[in-house]
């Protein structure tokens, strides 16, 4: 699930500059970072800089939210937390 993000993150801000009829360079340049910076973000580059990130989905119009999910991983972790009688490190 985890790899699935970079390529949601990609297509969501190429669909939304998209839309606002903005081209790569236009975008970078209002964002102010580098047109190779927004190709990276739109290839699906798994490491980008949050402080630019967050600039260009500012300018999109665009947020990134953390919310919790109940997936399998984090009911298993839940578990284990549960089980271990509440002993600290």
């Amino acid at each position: 699930m985890l790899n699935e993000f970079p390529d949601r993150l990609a297509a969501d801000v190429r669909a939304r500059r998209k839309s606002l009829h903005l081209t790569q360079r236009d975008l970078a340049d209002i964002a102010g970072v580098s047109e190779r910076f927004i190709r990276f973000v739109e290839q699906g580059k798994p490491s980008v800089q949050l402080d630019s990130l967050l600039s260009v989905l500012d300018t999109l119009g665009l947020e990134l939210r953390i919310t919790p999910r109940t997936s399998t991983a984090v009911r298993a972790l839940a578990g284990a937390d549960a089980g271990d009688g509440g002993a600290a490190e």
